[in-house]
């Protein structure tokens, strides 16, 4: 059974950081696409970072400079290190692995809540 359990959410102050955790099971890691999407309340899901299991990182533009992405495929872990949180950033985080083969192999963790307000 695929489980992604992300934790780190919390309420932080803007300026502040925080650091996100994805914990995968059931799934070969090391060869999955790992990323980290948000939703805002009444808003559509966004991309904000990915890494190839190449250890490859790509992020949206509005969180350059500002979030860091990375694994250990040792651990099955993907983190996301946010830094200088802006009241714009609070959303509900989700986990992301995806595997393309023949076919799409595509899951997600439950989320966890980012708040940023003073």
């Amino acid at each position: 059974q695929v489980q992604l359990v992300e934790s780190g959410g919390d309420l932080v102050q803007p300026g502040g950081s925080l650091r996100l955790s994805c914990a995968a099971s059931g799934i070969l890691f090391s060869f999955y696409a790992m990323a980290w999407y948000r939703q805002a309340p009444g808003k559509q899901r966004e991309l904000v970072a990915t890494i190839a299991n190449s250890g490859t990182t790509d992020y949206v533009d509005s969180v350059k400079g500002r979030f860091t992405i990375s694994r250990d495929n040792a651990k099955n872990m993907v983190y996301l290190q946010m830094n200088s949180l802006k009241p714009e950033d609070t959303a509900v985080y989700y986990c992301n692995a995806k595997r393309k083969l023949e076919f799409i192999l595509d899951y997600w963790g439950q989320g966890t809540q980012v708040t940023v307000s003073p």
